[in-house]
């Protein structure tokens, strides 16, 4: 039998794992959790993530003395007063990276998470309020217990962790607040690492995977040296919305740029300079150090030929921020990710919104896992998705070689630890059809031209933007090998009205040879 699929309009969805209705990681109920301790005058302690080595996990490149590590809770780590959730707010200066754990690229995604601007339109508070939930505090019904939410494909996830920290010779381990009494910063990333399996399982990776888990929204990925012209204008508009970006740097250091290194972009403004405009893009190195000295950086002196008004912009901070020109941006950063709970700011037109919708389905090895259309005779076999395009409505106008749709495509082998999660290489083929229906057989495929493709990855996560005229298309979401299976999100981003539906499978299909 075919695989259950199942679709979902997470705008509109109030069930158990919707935005306002999170399902309890692992089965733990906070508020349950919560009310237990309080009752018993006790402690949370976490059994689902111990205090003990297993929490912090084993790689080959995290070193530590196992022996030494000593779990305290917060009012064990402040030696004056008492400790706080926050500290006057969030704010992307509030943390500091662990000297033992590299996993800046999650750190990155904090700070596009927690960066605000008095300037944008929109901050980034809601995604902040659904990340970590408000009212959480070390005085009123404290019983050692917190709680933070991700969205992990395609669910939202409530966490529960105790405030029970690994340190060692009084010091927290990993990531810290710059404030000695704040402990949101360290919460937040046990959190995660409970999720990911342990705090070892955090080691490397992409800041798109958590720019995801921070939103549940739409993923744009764009190499620098291939951004369009207007980039800036794109990234402006992005600005003004709900929306967190990042970007990652060459391997090579250059300019005091670290190589290798996942950044946050912060903000973005436009100066004029000796009565010509500069476009501007600020950047945060989340280690809090090791700036930009070149043009437009903190002490350059082109600050100096900018009005007064503009002159705002700048601080003179050894904060690890700096402004840079767009074209310094696009020459010493390679890529530069875009996370948003919806890409209405890709359009000009203000009326113009962005529709959604997920399906959830899986490969299964011997039946619904056909591989790539190199193999001719199982590509058949895979998941098949029918899409409706109407024509464009007067609120929304098209722009000469922008895009109308994005596809994105998860895969999720459901295994507890991150690292030990291998991807299998994804990608999507977009075909158009006329009328047929039911399931599509071998024989449609043998000549057929796909007039979309989203090339194979091998990444958590692939989506493409993709100019597709009204009319009706079939998405074919494929491992490249066959017989590989794993559970998979489908979804779509459109701009137009769309029907989206899983293509059910017939008895006469799976005899089909």
């Amino acid at each position: 039998m075919p695989p259950p699929h199942k679709r979902h309009d997470y705008t509109t969805d109030h069930d158990v794992g919707s935005p306002s209705n999170p399902m309890g990681f692992l089965g733990q109920d906070y508020q349950k959790l919560l009310h237990e301790s309080l009752s018993r005058n006790e402690l949370f302690v976490d059994d689902m993530f111990p205090p003990n080595s297993s929490s912090i996990g084993r790689h080959e490149e995290v070193v530590l003395d196992y022996k030494n590590i000593k779990w305290k809770r917060p009012s064990e780590l402040v030696s004056n007063g008492k400790p706080f959730f926050t500290v006057d707010g969030i704010s992307r200066f509030d943390y500091k990276q662990g000297s033992k754990l590299g996993n800046c690229w999650f750190l990155a995604a904090i700070g596009a998470l927690t960066s605000t601007d008095e300037k944008r339109s929109f901050m980034t508070k809601d995604i902040i309020n659904q990340v970590i939930p408000a009212d959480q505090s070390f005085s009123n019904n404290y019983a050692g217990i917190f709680h933070f939410r991700f969205w992990r494909f395609g669910k939202w996830i409530d966490v529960v962790v105790d405030d029970l920290l690994p340190t060692a010779d009084g010091d927290v381990i990993f990531v810290h607040s710059r404030t000695s009494n704040e402990f949101w910063p360290a919460l937040l990333e046990k959190a995660y690492a409970k999720v990911c399996g342990s705090y070892a399982d955090l080691h490397g990776g992409f800041m798109s995977e958590a720019l995801m888990d921070f939103t549940g929204g739409v993923h744009i990925f764009l190499f620098l040296n291939e951004a369009p012209a207007y980039l800036w204008d794109i990234m402006d508009r992005a600005a003004k919305s709900q929306t967190l970006m990042g970007c990652d740097s060459y391997k090579k250091s250059s300019n005091d740029i670290i190589g290798g290194h996942s950044y946050t972009v912060t903000g973005v403004c436009k100066v004029m300079s000796k009565e010509n405009p500069v476009n501007l893009v600020r950047v945060l190195n989340p280690w809090g150090d090791s700036e930009w000295k070149g043009d437009w950086s903190d002490e350059s002196s082109l600050w100096d030929t900018v009005s007064e008004e503009d002159r705002k912009w700048r601080e003179k901070l050894d904060n690890g921020e700096f402004w840079m020109s767009m074209n310094n941006f696009t020459k010493n950063f390679k890529s530069l990710d875009i996370c948003c709970l919806c890409p209405d700011f890709l359009d000009r037109s203000p009326g113009c919104h962005w529709k959604s919708q997920r399906n959830f389905g899986k490969w299964i090895a011997g039946t619904t896992a056909g591989g790539s259309m190199d193999n001719k005779e199982t590509f058949w076999k895979n998941p098949q998705f029918r899409l409706r395009i109407e024509e464009l409505s007067d609120d929304c106008t098209h722009e000469e070689g922008a895009e109308n749709m994005q596809v994105s495509l998860i895969q999720n082998h459901e295994k507890r630890h991150r690292r030990s999660q291998k991807n299998y290489w994804i990608g999507i083929y977009i075909f158009t059809v006329r009328g047929e229906t039911g399931k599509f057989s071998a024989e449609f495929f043998k000549d057929k031209i796909p007039v979309a493709i989203m090339n194979f990855e091998n990444l958590r996560a692939v989506s493409g933007f993709f100019w597709l005229e009204p009319g009706e298309y079939l998405i074919v979401p494929c491992t490249k090998n066959p017989g590989e299976t794993a559970s998979f999100v489908l979804s779509i981003f459109s701009k137009h009205e769309t029907h989206f539906e899983y293509i059910e499978e017939t008895e006469e299909m799976e005899d089909d040879p």
